[in-house]
C-alpha cells in the first residue's frame, strides 16, 4: 500500500478515509508534514507572584527593557543576572489588585512605556529618565486595554465608559483633554462593550457584536473617521487578539477569524478546530486565554485553559495556526502568558555576571549574537519568563482512521516517513462507527533497525498511531506506508 500521510489537522470532523488527520500533539505545521515542539526553558528569574503580562520595549541604543506585571506591581528585569526589580510607582504601596479574568496591557511610544489595568490611572516609564512608573499625565481615563493607532494612544476597556474609546494628543502621551491637539472620544451607540482595539497605522475596534475600522483624518474635524466593517461579529475574548503585521486574529461567538488590510473577514476555525476548541476550553478563565504571533513565522498561537486543567492558576494548551499553509496544530505547556520578547543582549564581558563557568550558562553562547531578535516565548507556571527552546517535547500523531470497503483489515506494521532516531508504533482499531464503541490499542512496538514498526493489529477502522519520544534531534514526520492484508473474518 502507498504510503498514508498526515494530512491537515482537522479534529472538527471524521477522518475517515479522509485526507487529514484528526489526532496530534507537540507537533507544528510544516510543507512535509509535521515538526517538533522544544520544551520551555526559563530564561529569568521568579517573579513573586503569578505573571499577568509582560512587555518589551526597544532603547535608542538598541538594548531592550523588559517589563512585567503581577497582581498589584510592575517589575523591570535586570539584563545581567535576570533578576526582578520593582519599578511600581512608590506611592501608595501597591497597585488595586487586577480582576481575577484580567491583565497588564502594555505598549511603546518613543521613549515611554504605558502600562494599564482598568482599576488604576495608566502608568508611564520614561526608558530615559525613570526609575519607577508613575501616573500618566493628563488625568487620562482609566483603561483595561490599549494600543497605539497611527500617532495616538488610544485607550479602550474603560473602567466608566464601556462603550467609548479615547485617544491621546497628537504625538503627546499627556494630552487627554477632548479638542485639543486633536485628544478626543468616541462613544459607540451600538455593538455591545468595547473589549479592545488592534492598533497600526489603522485601528480595528473591537465590540461584543461589531467591528469598526477607524483611520486617522488629518485636518478632519472628527480626528478619525470610523467606519463599521463587521455586524453582528465581534471579540469574544479580548485577550485573544492578535495583531500580526497587516492580518488580524480573533476569537468571535463564531469561532476563529483572520482580518486582511482590507477588513475582509475569514473564518479559519469553521469545520476545522472551532468545535473542538469550544469543547475543551474553560470559559470560565478567559485571562488564560491570550493569543500571540511569532515574529519569526507565518503561526499565531491561542493559550488556554482546558476543562481538565480548571482548577490550576495556568493554561495548559496552545493551538498554532499557520496562515502561511492555513494548517492547525497543538502542544501541550503551562504557563501564565505568551507574548513575543527578545531576550536582552549580552557582552561576553558580562557573562561573568552570570557565571563563572560557560557549561553553568542557562542558556548557549550562540544565542548571544542574535539577543535582540524578538521570538514567540512563555511566562511560566513557576513564574518565570522564556523561551520554547529545550529538549523536543513528545510527540504523538495517528493516520486517518482507514476501512477497506467496511470488511475487517489486518495489519502487519508499518514504516514511518520520520527521521526520528526512536519511534514507537502502535495499532488503534474498532468494529463499528458509534460514538461509544470499543476501541483497542495494541502494545507499542519499537521501530527497528530497518526503520519499520512491527506492530499487529486488525478491525474493521484502523489507525497507525506514532510516538516519537522527548530529547531527540529530529525534524519531520510526514506519515506512515502500512503491511495491509484482508483480516481473519468480514
Amino acid at each position: 500500500m502507498p504510503e498514508i500521510p498526515y494530512g491537515e489537522f482537522r479534529p472538527d470532523v471524521s477522518d475517515l478515509n479522509a485526507n487529514f488527520i484528526g489526532t496530534l500533539n507537540n507537533l507544528l505545521p510544516r510543507g512535509d508534514g509535521y515538526g517538533p515542539v522544544r520544551d520551555y526553558s526559563a530564561m529569568t528569574t521568579a517573579l513573586e507572584a503569578r505573571c499577568r503580562g509582560y512587555f518589551y520595549a526597544r532603547k535608542t541604543d538598541g538594548s531592550v527593557a523588559i517589563f512585567a506585571g503581577t497582581i498589584n506591581r510592575l517589575w523591570l528585569l535586570d539584563n545581567t543576572d535576570f533578576t526582578w526589580t520593582d519599578v511600581s510607582r512608590d506611592t501608595p504601596l501597591d497597585y488595586t489588585d487586577l480582576t481575577s479574568t484580567a491583565q497588564w496591557q502594555f505598549v511603546q511610544f518613543n521613549n515611554f512605556v504605558i502600562a494599564v489595568q482598568a482599576n488604576e490611572a495608566p502608568q508611564l516609564f520614561n526608558l530615559t529618565s525613570s526609575t519607577e512608573f508613575d501616573d500618566l499625565a493628563g488625568s487620562p481615563p482609566q483603561a483595561a486595554y490599549i494600543c497605539v493607532v497611527n500617532r495616538f494612544i488610544m485607550l479602550s476597556g474603560l473602567l466608566s465608559q464601556p462603550y467609548r474609546v479615547q485617544w491621546s494628543g497628537l504625538n503627546d502621551v499627556t494630552e487627554w483633554t477632548a479638542g485639543t491637539n486633536f485628544s478626543d472620544f468616541q462613544d459607540l451607540p451600538d455593538g455591545g462593550v468595547v473589549r479592545g482595539v488592534a492598533g497600526g497605522e489603522y485601528g480595528l475596534i473591537m465590540q461584543d457584536q461589531s467591528i469598526r475600522r477607524m483611520i486617522y483624518s488629518p485636518g478632519s474635524d472628527i480626528v478619525f473617521q470610523i467606519d463599521r466593517v463587521a455586524q453582528d461579529r465581534g471579540l469574544n475574548a479580548p485577550y485573544s487578539l492578535v495583531p500580526a503585521g497587516e492580518r488580524m486574529f480573533f476569537y468571535s461567538a463564531q469561532g476563529f477569524i483572520m482580518s486582511d488590510a482590507s477588513g475582509q473577514l475569514t473564518p479559519i476555525g469553521k469545520e476545522r478546530m472551532d468545535r473542538t476548541f469550544a469543547a475543551n476550553y474553560n470559559n470560565a478563565a478567559p485571562q488564560f486565554f491570550i493569543g500571540a504571533a511569532d515574529p519569526v513565522s507565518n503561526i499565531v498561537v491561542w493559550a488556554y485553559q482546558s476543562i481538565t486543567n480548571a482548577a490550576a492558576a495556568y493554561f495548559d494548551q496552545v493551538l498554532v495556526y499557520d496562515w502561511a499553509m492555513q494548517r492547525w496544530a497543538q502542544f501541550s505547556v503551562n504557563g501564565e502568558y505568551v507574548t513575543s520578547l527578545s531576550r536582552p543582549g549580552l557582552t561576553l564581558e558580562a557573562l561573568d555576571a552570570i557565571s563563572g563557568s560557560l557549561d553553568a550558562l542557562p542558556f548557549s553562547l550562540d544565542d548571544i549574537s542574535t539577543a535582540t531578535l524578538p521570538a514567540l516565548s512563555f511566562a511560566g507556571s513557576d513564574h518565570t519568563i522564556g523561551f520554547l527552546n529545550g529538549d523536543t517535547l513528545e510527540a504523538t500523531v495517528d493516520t486517518a482512521e482507514y476501512s477497506s470497503d467496511f470488511r475487517r483489515t489486518a495489519i502487519n506494521g508499518f514504516m514511518p516517513a520520520c527521521d526520528a532516531p526512536s519511534i514507537l508504533g502502535a495499532i488503534a482499531s474498532r468494529d463499528k462507527l458509534a460514538a461509544n464503541a470499543s476501541i483497542f490499542v495494541t502494545d507499542e512496538a519499537e521501530m527497528n533497525e530497518d526503520g519499520y514498526c512491527p506492530v499487529l493489529g486488525e478491525g474493521r477502522y484502523i489507525r497507525a498511531r506514532l510516538r516519537i519520544p522527548a530529547a531527540q534531534a529530529w525534524s519531520f514526520v510526514r506519515g506512515v506506508t502500512p503491511e495491509l492484508k484482508k483480516g481473519s473474518k468480514l
